[in-house]
């Protein structure tokens, strides 16, 4: 442990807590600092000037990451008949109707994504104050209610993530792992940037991006240009 905090100590001498880095700068760095014994996540945290308190302010959405994020994706899927063979056959992990409602109600959630058909919106209503808090909550606006089940799992499998404002006004986000090509974690920032410019509510006044701190899973955050972030958006 003490071994770990000397290599932290010293990784966070590599980087200039005064200066706000470009996107190529601080991927390169995040790189050369990553040693930990695991492949580290690359993580964006993004303070946007909003109050989601206000429903006319909430930014969500869903991207598609070209390069996945490296993490494999239990998919859990409110179907029945014909639209839960399609989940199994698309690579869904746990597939079930009133049945899933009800092993999740008693403590279930082995899973990191949910989608469901619209007529299954009976039984994930009632489940809205378990899934809701943890983020797994099947929503129109991400994709994750729909009858074209198979096109929803295969593109949470590829690595589509949700993206959405917590109450401070921030958003989290994995764009990969430390082992990616410095190319495919921009590429994927880029797609990411792109999305939350667009989710952007009219309601948003004044600054909409405010901070930005890239940082991988035990190494220091990195402050970020704002000019050079919000220029990868197209």
């Amino acid at each position: 442990m003490a071994r770990h905090g000397k290599k932290y100590r010293a990784n966070r001498e590599k980087v200039d807590r005064s200066k706000r880095y470009s996107v190529d700068e601080a991927l390169a760095l995040i790189k050369s600092m990553a040693a930990a014994k695991f492949d580290e996540s690359v993580d964006i945290a993004i303070n946007l000037g909003v109050n989601p308190k206000y429903s006319d302010q909430m930014v969500r959405g869903a991207v598609p990451m070209p390069h996945g994020v490296g993490k494999t994706v239990r998919i859990a899927v409110f179907a029945k008949g014909d639209k839960a063979k399609e989940a199994e056959a698309a690579g869904a992990d746990i597939i079930g109707a009133e049945d899933l409602g009800e092993k999740i109600k008693g403590g279930f959630l082995d899973f990191d994504a949910a989608i469901a058909t619209p007529d299954m919106m009976k039984v994930v209503g009632t489940l809205g104050k378990v899934l809701g808090p943890r983020g797994l909550m099947p929503n129109p606006k991400t994709g994750t209610v729909t009858m074209d089940v198979t096109k929803a799992v295969k593109e949470l499998k590829a690595g589509k993530i949700e993206f959405r404002v917590e109450k401070e006004g921030i958003v989290h986000c994995p764009i990969g792992k430390a082992s990616f090509d410095q190319q495919k974690l921009k590429e994927n920032l880029t797609a990411l940037i792109d999305a939350i410019t667009k989710a952007r509510p009219a309601a948003a006044k004044g600054l909409y991006y405010r901070a930005a701190t890239i940082a991988s899973t035990m190494g220091p955050g990195i402050k970020l240009d704002l000019t050079d972030l919000t220029g990868l958006s197209g």
